[in-house]
């Protein structure tokens, strides 16, 4: 497993499944050390100001205040986001001029973006600039065309596992809590000058980074790409509207039909998991031998899914998809998916929080928890570290991804995402739930499968998300 090792920050052996890993442990405590850690990084460029820039622009802006290192912005001209940034205090400039001037640049532009401009930027950046990403696209990409990364810069990422507004929310909630924020994965590509483990550990320390672990390049964008296809937006999109209409079909009122299925995964499952772990779900929902049968129903065919989804993001298939719809929506934007039925249900479920409470659907429990750990499983047998499958599968959709969702709904989460995530969840969204309405939900009166509860009950998830909540903030997300 990738393992990490700092002439700056301490680091601690955490015990996972088959062995351990080593992480670094966040904390206010340590910005004192974000300058040292930094090694001679002074100007920290910001490239775009989508929900990833405008959170990690304002963090690191923050926990480097009274340090002599800058953070600036770089837009590209004409860019509609140029006046907010410079209400929030930044100085803005051209995109090129910023990258040219920086030690670090922080690449935070679309992924289709920035495939087809990353050569303007690579073409001005000083000798010996850092290169730094919080997604492994752009390395995809690059491999797709027969590129690469320039020599004699230090390449480096740091991924937030959770979405831009969580990134800085958790931030602000944690201002006098220590080591409340999101947790983060770091990857080292490229490393000539012997530094780059501290600068990206620096970095994700200064975002407020819980625990940092480490990846690779490539193990981040497949888990993240996947993921969000899958268990993290795709296939919660998918699993709602089909529980919605077989709850519907079934004789349910609207509103209780919404409740069964999109309140309750966004709601108690969500919280439980996050707070006691995948197991308690099984065990609160009260049948358990409903829960058995839809996970069994559920397993095989979500795994089918997310394998396929994985093949296709590693032979670049997904990701030329990304690069073609963004000249195809250049002009033709982007449709919503909020317009199906059950979307406005929302705000009356909603209106009835104070006086009833959401409840663990034994049917929709063993369907989502079967999903979900159907992509631990793939991920596991793909050999992703113990921390990127938890977090990447687990989480990430508990802590940030889910309470957005039960604050806004399914829908609203889908359509303000990246344009990446958004894109795929439109191509899988809609393959998960027919895989849901024509294999799982007609195969619910089959009797549990033994071997795949005692799989799902022994399974070293359980071990290693329980290690990772050890190192989980002491404060939820509010939305």
């Amino acid at each position: 497993m990738t393992s990490l090792t700092s002439s700056v920050f301490r680091t601690e052996t955490m015990t996972v499944p088959g062995g351990t890993e080593t992480i670094v442990r966040g904390g206010r405590d340590l910005f004192p050390l974000l300058p040292q850690a930094l090694h001679g990084v002074r100007r920290i460029g910001v490239i775009g100001w989508g929900p990833q820039g405008r959170a990690q622009a304002q963090n690191l802006r923050d926990s480097l205040a009274g340090t002599d290192v800058t953070v600036s912005v770089g837009l590209r001209p004409g860019s509609s986001s140029a006046e907010d940034a410079r209400q929030h205090g930044f100085a803005v400039g051209d995109w090129l001029e910023v990258a040219a001037a920086s030690d670090l640049v922080i690449l935070l532009i679309a992924d289709a973006a920035l495939a087809a401009e990353h050569e303007q930027i690579f073409a001005v950046l000083k000798p010996g600039a850092t290169i730094g990403l919080s997604h492994g696209f752009l390395l995809g990409h690059l491999k797709a065309i027969g590129s690469d990364f320039p020599a004699g810069h230090p390449v480096i990422a740091v991924c937030p596992k959770g979405m831009g507004d969580s990134v800085r929310r958790l931030y602000l909630q944690g201002a006098t809590i220590n080591g409340a924020g999101i947790n983060a994965s770091i990857a080292v590509h490229a490393d000539p000058d012997g530094h780059a483990t501290d600068r990206a550990l620096a970095w994700s320390i200064g975002l407020g980074s819980p625990y940092t672990f480490a990846t690779t390049l490539r193990d981040e964008y497949l888990s993240d790409i996947v993921g969000e296809r899958a268990i993290l937006l795709g296939a919660v999109h998918g699993l709602v509207e089909a529980l919605y209409r077989h709850f519907r079909l079934d004789g349910a009122d609207p509103v209780t039909a919404y409740e069964r299925s999109t309140e309750a995964v966004t709601g108690p499952i969500a919280r439980t998991i996050s707070t006691e772990g995948l197991a308690a779900v099984r065990a609160a929902t009260g049948d358990q031998e409903l829960f058995d049968r839809a996970y069994s129903a559920a397993y095989g065919p979500a795994r089918d899914l997310v394998a396929e989804i994985y093949d296709e993001v590693a032979d670049g298939t997904e990701l030329r998809s990304v690069i073609l719809a963004d000249k195809r929506l250049a002009t033709r934007p982007m449709t919503e998916i909020g317009g199906s039925p059950m979307w406005s249900q929302s705000a009356a479920v909603h209106a009835r929080r104070e006086t009833t409470e959401a409840t663990i659907d034994p049917l929709t429990a063993g369907l989502f928890v079967a999903t979900m750990m159907a992509q631990v499983d793939e991920f596991a047998e793909r050999g992703h570290a113990w921390s990127e499958i938890v977090n990447e599968s687990i989480i990430e959709a508990v802590d940030s991804l889910l309470p957005y969702m039960h604050a806004r709904d399914v829908a609203y989460m889908v359509d303000n995402c990246s344009r990446t995530a958004r894109l795929g969840t439109r191509r899988w969204g809609p393959r998960f739930q027919a895989a849901y309405e024509q294999i799982v939900l007609p195969g619910l009166e089959a009797p549990a499968d033994p071997t795949l509860i005692k799989a799902f009950l022994d399974n070293p998830t359980h071990e290693a998300l329980a290690a990772a909540a050890v190192l989980r903030p002491s404060v939820d997300i509010s939305v």
